[in-house]
């Protein structure tokens, strides 16, 4: 417990599920017989657990639903009874012809309300914010996901050609917890620099989505100096184009140039980011050809 004896943050996560109904959209709300309340779904992380992998599990526990994650909300603070709390929401949409809703011990009722609509039904003022963010940006959007290679040992211990150097055990681990960390937001294309450590750290992703690893040549970090590579960033800017989730891995050398090619091709200005960390990640939504939002993610949690 913090100094002070104040009651250590509760961390939750959910979304607001959403699904195209005519023209327009329809977002789904739980109603809790023990609250007697109508809301968005949502629950508290396991311990341990990673907040994206939170969100998707209980709205699957709650709802029934599978969903793929969009654009993430700002974060709801509010105090409960025994702590304060942070509740984490993204956007999430579920095919029109979703499965039927089965009530379980915490929702008895789950209730699909047009998004213009659904604030007359929300039992608390935050949600009717959240709601209004949510019909504040695009519905859907496209991740493109930059992910830098996860940890491959020292560099001066490796004595063969460097871009066989292979992920150490920690790199292993994180390239799994990677895997369904990226499936969050759906499935598409993977391309990768040829490095081996660079490959490997999206080959459990890509097995996962049942497509292959694409090598692109011009994603190889540069043995001088990092310069901006031309060829690397018409690559680059070639799949920000694109309409279909794409995620790409390369090094901490040449991932200020590739965001810098993928923002133009949006649009934007690269936004003021740190760099990567090892196995870090960053989602780059896209909606209509514009960038829409921007995320981070570790696999050891929030960032």
């Amino acid at each position: 417990m913090p100094d002070g004896g104040a009651a250590e943050e509760v961390n939750a996560a959910g979304a607001v599920v959403w699904r195209r109904a005519g023209s327009g959209a329809q977002v789904a709300l739980v109603h809790r017989p023990k609250y007697d309340d109508w809301s968005f779904p949502k629950g508290k992380l396991l311990p341990g657990e990673h907040m994206l992998l939170a969100a998707v599990r209980e709205v699957a526990e709650e709802t029934g639903l599978v969903i793929t994650l969009g654009r993430r909300m700002p974060p709801v603070h509010y105090d409960t009874a025994s702590a304060p709390k942070r509740v984490d929401y993204w956007a999430a949409e579920v095919p029109a012809a979703a499965a039927a809703f089965v009530p379980n011990a915490e929702v008895d009722q789950l209730g699909w309300v047009a998004a213009s609509a659904a604030g007359a039904r929300l039992s608390y003022p935050r949600d009717g914010q959240t709601l209004a963010n949510f019909r504040a940006g695009p519905l859907r959007t496209v991740p493109l996901i930059l992910v830098r290679h996860a940890s491959a040992g020292s560099k001066s211990r490796w004595r063969k050609d460097d871009r066989s150097r292979p992920l150490d055990a920690r790199g292993k681990k994180d390239a799994k917890i990677l895997a369904d960390l990226m499936r969050c937001f759906g499935t598409g294309r993977v391309v990768s620099s040829p490095a081996e450590r660079c490959v490997a750290s999206v080959r459990p992703y890509a097995a996962l989505a049942g497509v292959e690893v694409e090598i692109e040549p011009a994603f190889e970090v540069a043995k001088k100096a990092p310069v901006a590579d031309p060829e690397a960033a018409k690559a680059m800017a070639v799949l920000a184009a694109t309409d279909r989730p794409v995620v790409v891995c390369a090094h901490r050398e040449n991932m200020p140039f590739l965001l810098d090619a993928a923002c133009a091709e949006l649009g934007a200005d690269r936004p003021p980011v740190e760099p990567l960390r090892k196995s870090e990640f960053l989602v780059l939504h896209r909606a209509d050809g514009k960038l829409a939002a921007i995320e981070r993610y570790h696999p050891a949690g929030r960032c």
